[in-house]
C-alpha cells in the first residue's frame, strides 16, 4: 500500500455485501500491472466470500481485488467504519497520486487509467463524484433518510439543525445560481487527484461523518460550501457530473442485506428534545 501510486479500492465489513470482481476484459493490461486493486475486509467477512468460493491465493489475492484484512474496527457501525476507507485514502496510500473509490454494490466496468482521463484530467479537475439520481436538496435527503430509517432520526435532525445554524440553505433558494449542480451526490463512486485540497476536502468530509452521522450524503454539501467560503484564494476543482455517466462505468448492485437505522452516536446528547422538521 505504502507503493501504490494509482488505487481502485473498496471494502466490504460486517459480512454485509457480496464480493463484486471488476471486469477483467475491461481493464487494460497497463492497468493490471500498475494500478493497486485493493478490498479491505474483515476476517468476517473474509470468511464468508470463503465459504462462498472467493479464497484469497498465496498472495492475498481474489482475481484482481488484493484483499487487505483489516482488524480492531474503530467503529462498532460498521457502516461508519467503511467511511475510512472511502474517505481517508490519501492516509492509507500516502504515495498515491489517484484513487478510485467503489462502494461494495459496484462492480468496475471500464478502466481506471480511462476513468481517470475522463473524470479528472479531461475536467482540468482534483475530485470528482455523481449528482444524486433522483434527490438535489439536503432537505430531500434529510426526509428520505427517516423516511426509509437510514438512521437515528434524533441524530439527523441534530445534525441537520446544526447546519442550518451555521449557513446551509435550500438548493436554489437564495435566488442565485447554485454554485454545485446538485446538493446531493451519489457518494458510491469517487475519483480523486490526491492534492492538498482533494486531501483537505476529504478529511473535513471524514471529520463530519465521524461527529454526526455515518450518512455521508448529508454532510457532502455543507463541507464544501465551508470550505469553499474559508479558502476563498484556493478553491476545490470539483467535477459534480450526472449519474448516468457513473453508471456507464460501474455496475450497480443491491446490498446482500438491509439493514435497519444505524444507532446514533455514543457522544450524541438524546436528551435533546427537538420540534419537527423545519421546511
Amino acid at each position: 500500500m505504502d507503493t501504490c501510486r494509482v488505487v481502485v479500492s473498496s471494502c466490504i465489513f460486517g459480512g454485509s455485501d457480496y464480493l463484486r470482481r471488476p471486469t477483467k476484459s475491461k481493464i487494460s493490461s497497463y492497468s493490471k500491472k500498475n494500478v493497486c486493486f485493493i478490498m479491505f475486509l474483515d476476517e468476517l467477512t473474509l470468511a464468508t466470500l470463503s465459504s462462498e468460493g472467493h479464497v484469497p491465493d498465496e498472495n492475498g489475492s481474489i482475481g484482481l481485488w488484493r484483499s487487505v484484512v483489516v482488524k480492531n474496527l474503530p467503529y462498532k457501525d460498521m457502516r461508519r467504519a467503511g467511511k475510512v476507507p472511502k474517505l481517508l485514502a490519501q492516509r492509507l496510500f500516502p504515495s498515491a497520486l489517484y484513487s478510485i473509490w467503489l462502494d461494495s454494490k459496484l462492480r468496475l466496468n471500464a478502466d481506471p487509467m480511462l476513468i481517470i482521463e475522463y473524470f479528472l484530467w479531461r475536467k482540468k479537475a482534483e475530485y470528482a463524484i455523481s449528482v444524486h439520481y433522483d434527490r438535489t436538496c439536503v432537505w430531500e435527503e434529510v426526509l428520505q433518510n427517516k423516511r426509509l430509517n437510514k438512521y437515528n432520526h434524533t441524530a439527523i435532525d441534530e445534525q441537520f439543525y446544526f447546519y442550518q445554524s451555521d449557513g446551509l440553505v435550500k438548493f436554489n433558494d437564495s435566488g442565485q445560481e447554485p454554485v454545485l449542480p446538485s446538493y446531493v451526490p451519489e457518494g458510491s463512486f469517487i475519483v480523486r487527484a490526491h492534492t492538498p485540497m482533494s486531501n483537505l476536502f476529504s478529511c473535513l468530509w471524514f471529520n463530519e461523518v465521524n461527529r454526526f452521522t455515518s450518512r455521508d450524503q448529508l454532510s457532502f454539501t455543507y463541507t464544501y460550501l465551508k470550505l469553499r467560503r474559508m479558502n476563498t484564494g484556493r478553491n476545490l476543482h470539483l467535477n459534480m457530473f450526472k449519474d448516468c455517466e457513473r453508471r456507464a462505468v460501474a455496475k450497480l448492485f443491491h446490498h446482500r442485506t438491509n439493514g435497519t437505522a444505524d444507532p446514533p452516536p455514543t457522544d450524541l446528547r438524546m436528551n435533546k428534545t427537538h420540534s419537527s422538521m423545519s421546511s
